[in-house]
């Protein structure tokens, strides 16, 4: 589309029809079929030598929604692709909450993100400030803030940003709310990526690319088994081979 421009229209779209949106949003989050957290443990790994330490936090995702286990959701495929790709075994630990903004991670989850020690550590973050219409100076500053808590418990891990899904692709969000929605998000979007962009050994994910028929969960809003193994294999093919580099063992198994 040319000339699109998110923060303005996102602006002109939303700032007006901001409460309407809001409860909008908030109804089609209730009707929305609700999907249980996947089952614990949270924690679990998956055997190989040199053992890669994976976090994986955030919201809905990282709780595992729309699969029955981690080993299903993002942890395990994770280190189904790292197995594959780096010849390694993972131990992974997944912490947050389905519904969580950013600013949740910062009040809720982040001590306990920065407890222990990670080579990899998987922020996935953002629908729900859209859907809760934060601005993108409070939205870009918490995002900020959680990166740079994870980086100073971290400072030598990779650390990869997941930020906002396709909402204009959601089949589950209908009309005016959909596309208003579309806008807001890619403009919280733009704004968190510039105040991550630069940091060392931080990378924020490209947009995701179209969602397979086999991506979603029932529920038509979380990612189900197949999703999170497309998602998995879509992160790591978007990361820079710089910085994956540090994962590499000599004789990787996909060279």
């Amino acid at each position: 589309m040319k000339n699109f421009r998110p923060n303005l229209l996102s602006r002109a779209a939303a700032i007006p029809l901001a409460p309407v949106l809001l409860v909008q949003a908030r109804m089609a989050r209730a009707s929305i079929p609700r999907l249980p957290d996947a089952e614990l443990p949270w924690t679990g790994s998956l055997p190989g030598a040199d053992l890669i330490r994976l976090l994986v936090l955030g919201d809905s995702t990282a709780a595992g929604v729309g699969a029955d286990s981690q080993s299903e959701a993002l942890p395990g495929s994770f280190a189904r692709e790292f197995g594959d790709r780096f010849d390694r075994g993972t131990t992974w630990q997944a912490i947050g909450e389905n519904g969580a903004t950013a600013r949740d991670i910062l009040t809720r989850f982040i001590d306990e993100a920065t407890t222990n020690r990670y080579d990899v550590v998987f922020l996935t973050i953002g629908a729900n400030d859209a859907l809760e219409l934060r601005s993108r100076r409070a939205f870009a500053r918490d995002v900020r803030e959680i990166v740079h808590r994870l980086r100073s418990a971290n400072p030598d891990a990779l650390l990869l940003v997941s930020l906002m899904p396709r909402f204009d692709r959601f089949r589950s969000l209908k009309g005016p709310l959909r596309w208003n929605l579309a806008l807001h998000a890619a403009s919280l979007d733009d704004a968190a990526r510039a105040a991550v962009r630069g940091l060392d050994k931080v990378f924020a994910l490209p947009k995701p690319p179209p969602y397979t028929p086999t991506f979603w969960s029932p529920d038509l809003f979380h990612p189900g088994p197949a999703g999170y193994r497309e998602w998995a294999e879509f992160v790591l093919d978007s990361v820079p081979l710089s910085l994956l580099a540090p994962l590499r063992r000599q004789y990787s198994r996909r060279g």
